[in-house]
């Protein structure tokens, strides 16, 4: 073996090609799972940006109730213009930690993450303070943010969800 690194490239080039032609007679796909469909999108996002970042509907689950003690959580948002193109998004909590390590696992008080909607449909769960927004159809845009529990309930504090809500219009 003269040069294996060169072996290396070539078997795994054939053998990337080989897989690919495998799985496509196979009839898999690689364009994802569309959660665009069957799922009440709107118009608001670009298709192929919601169905690669939309989640599955909670809307039926129990949400976490809280008292507005001044220990339950609450968040703001702030849209801050792209320099390149769209939003960043700023989240901000208040008595509430993201925890990524804890999902879909049993909640705790004041942790899990975030959900992010726009129009109404949702685009993203997010773990952290900021989401780039991109994508958009020209026009207004409702952007909602709502915090939600470990096993992905929304979080009401005095039967109201945890939620913020602005407008945006993409030109």
């Amino acid at each position: 073996m003269r040069n294996p690194i060169a072996f290396l490239i070539i078997g795994l080039f054939f053998g990337t090609g080989l897989g690919f032609l495998w799985a496509a007679s196979q009839g898999i796909t690689l364009d994802g799972h569309d959660h665009a469909t069957g799922h009440g999108a709107s118009s608001g996002a670009s298709s192929r940006a919601m169905a690669e970042m939309a989640g599955h509907d909670h809307s039926q689950m129990q949400a976490v109730s809280m008292a507005d003690d001044g220990t339950a959580p609450t968040v703001t948002a702030i849209l801050h213009p792209d320099a390149v193109a769209g939003w960043n998004l700023e989240i901000q909590t208040q008595n509430f930690a993201f925890s990524p390590e804890t999902v879909n696992q049993d909640n705790s008080p004041n942790q899990g993450h975030a959900h992010i909607y726009v129009d109404g449909v949702k685009l993203a769960r997010v773990y952290g303070p900021w989401f780039h927004i991109s994508g958009l159809t020209t026009g207004e845009h409702l952007i909602a943010v709502e915090l939600n529990a470990n096993n992905h309930s929304p979080i009401n504090v005095d039967g109201k969800p945890v939620r913020v809500e602005m407008k945006v219009t993409a030109p």
